[in-house]
């Protein structure tokens, strides 16, 4: 089969889930049988998103490849259990500057470099260089912001070239917003009319509408936006609010936005479509028989797309052992010995967050100690590792001044320092150690017991380590490195023997959990919570 490229854009407002949409359509299509893949297109200058503060575009989620990529990318993986990779998300500064380097070296041969045709060219070749893999037979890609932003043009106008271009191997689906007002008990449509016709000003008419709304669209609503954005009415599709975004998909296919898909690109609709893993897991979800409270002790808890991998995880674990997780938002940066028993009074399980910089780290320290005094299970992640690190250093070897050279350049106990091939790098973005790497588990640990296996697999983004001139310290006074890079011998896990369930991870193992697998170490953790509340 030709692979089909199917385009999701965005209308009236923004954040009212194109990437959650454009999920929901891969799973569904996946759920046929289809080999799918899907894409992001943002339209900022930056290069990729890892420079970016959390507070401004949430969090930086990376693939196996070692791209630091938009969030979005995790609801695809999470929905479809598809890895994504540096092809999967494209910038308006990535383009622009492989074009200007491309004009550097001559490739133009001189001529006037201008937005069309080389910059939309450049993006088209992004898009048809997934479907060019030969690995899909549908790319669904994603236009960040919304019709009519002046960043979004370049990539609207590709977008029509394509279309244009591929004929009925092309889609395009708009998302839109439907308005009720209360004063006059109605659905208003016209943020929609003007949305499809700045769309179509642009040169693109589409295919299919999907509109975000609060109430059910009646027959009359849907025939009237038919008529006016020329389609017919079964193409109008509604999404409505719903419990959680898991139930996307089931709310799609009975509104049956797959089948619409396929009739527009000319694809039989003839496999049977098999949901029965993904209904069982939202039946669960929504039917939890036990509850445990956890705390997400960070410095960005004021936006919680900052840790949206690790809040979805919880979630993906939760399902599994019918367990709702109830985590708690706990700002580190005040955090202190004064406020720590109010602050994490009733909590079944402690997470220390990752992140960069020294803005909350001495509330992370202190919430790691609480958890190991107390036995509460406890979960660092990256720098919630290290911390974990720092305080055992701290409070049970006794170096009183123990840091990571990252706050503390001077320290005399660097029980945390740069990795040798970091030390020479003075960029910022894309230069950490990014990506899948793997670990060897040591057999008599907590982490083999939760894995099941020695040889694991895991991302990172990080530019510290474990300092293992300390290791031996470590181990005799109680700390134990249960896994380590075969390659170079890297600590990547930290456990405490003694303690319930405290385990600490250089790597993030919320890039990998899913629906339909969630990740070990946070179903090991959500379990270790239940039987803590139960004692």
């Amino acid at each position: 089969m030709t692979t089909k490229y199917i385009f999701v854009t965005g209308g009236v407002t923004s954040s009212l889930g194109k990437g959650i949409i454009a999920a929901s359509l891969a799973r569904l299509l996946k759920a046929r049988g289809f080999k799918v893949t899907n894409q992001k297109l943002d339209p900022y200058i930056n290069i990729d998103p890892g420079t970016l503060n959390p507070y401004e575009h949430g969090e930086c989620y990376v693939t196996e490849d070692g791209a630091e990529t938009d969030l979005d990318l995790g609801h695809y993986e999470r929905f479809t259990g598809v890895p994504t990779s540096q092809a999967n998300n494209v910038t308006t500064g990535r383009i622009y500057k492989h074009v200007i380097e491309k004009e550097r070296h001559g490739d133009y041969l001189g001529a006037t470099v201008q937005v069309i045709p080389h910059i939309t060219n450049e993006i088209k070749d992004r898009i048809l260089a997934l479907g060019n893999t030969g690995k899909y037979e549908f790319v669904i890609t994603e236009i960040g912001g919304t019709v009519g932003d002046i960043e979004s043009y370049p990539f609207v106008e590709a977008v029509r070239q394509l279309k244009w271009s591929l004929g009925r191997d092309c889609c395009v689906i708009h998302l839109t917003y439907i308005p009720y007002l209360a004063a006059a008990g109605e659905l208003k449509t016209k943020p929609t009319q003007h949305s499809v016709k700045a769309l179509q000003q642009q040169g693109v008419q589409p295919d299919i509408i999907v509109c975000r709304t609060e109430k059910p669209l009646t027959r009359s609503v849907r025939e009237k936006i038919g008529l006016f954005c020329n389609m017919q009415s079964d193409c109008v599709i509604e999404d409505g609010d719903v419990t959680t975004i898991y139930e996307v998909p089931l709310k799609m296919r009975d509104e049956k936005l797959d089948v619409q898909v396929l009739r527009k690109l000319d694809v039989p609709v003839t496999n049977e479509i098999d949901l029965s893993k993904w209904e069982a897991f939202v039946y669960k979800l929504n039917n939890p028989e036990k509850e445990v409270s956890v705390g997400l002790v960070g410095k960005y808890v004021e936006l919680q797309d900052a840790y949206k991998s690790i809040s979805e995880a919880f979630v993906h674990a939760g399902a599994q052992l019918r367990c709702k997780v109830k985590v708690r938002y706990i700002h580190s940066e005040y955090l202190n010995e004064e406020n720590i028993e109010e602050k994490l009074a009733g909590l079944t399980g402690i997470l220390v967050a990752p992140g960069f910089g020294t803005r909350g780290i001495e509330g992370k320290i202190l919430a790691v100690r609480y958890a190991r005094e107390r036995k509460i299970p406890f979960l660092g992640i990256c720098l919630g590792m290290q911390c974990a690190v720092v305080e055992f250093a701290r409070n049970v070897l006794g170096y009183e001044d123990a840091h990571s050279v990252e706050i503390a350049p001077t320290t005399d106990h660097p029980v945390i320092n740069m990795m040798e091939e970091q030390k020479a790098i003075s960029n910022m973005g894309g230069t950490m150690r990014l990506g899948a790497y793997p670990c060897r588990l040591e057999k008599d640990s907590l982490a083999y017991k939760i894995y099941g296996t020695d040889e694991i697999s895991e991302r990172h983004r990080h530019r510290y380590e474990f300092n293992s001139q300390y290791l031996e310290e470590f181990q005799k006074a109680g700390m134990k490195a249960t896994g380590f890079n075969p390659n170079t011998n890297l600590v990547e896990i930290v456990e405490i023997p003694s303690h319930p369930f405290f385990i600490g991870a250089q790597f993030h193992p919320e890039y990998k959990s899913t629906v339909i697998h969630p990740h070990p170490l946070f179903v090991g953790f959500v379990d270790a919570a239940m039987k803590y509340k139960k004692s």
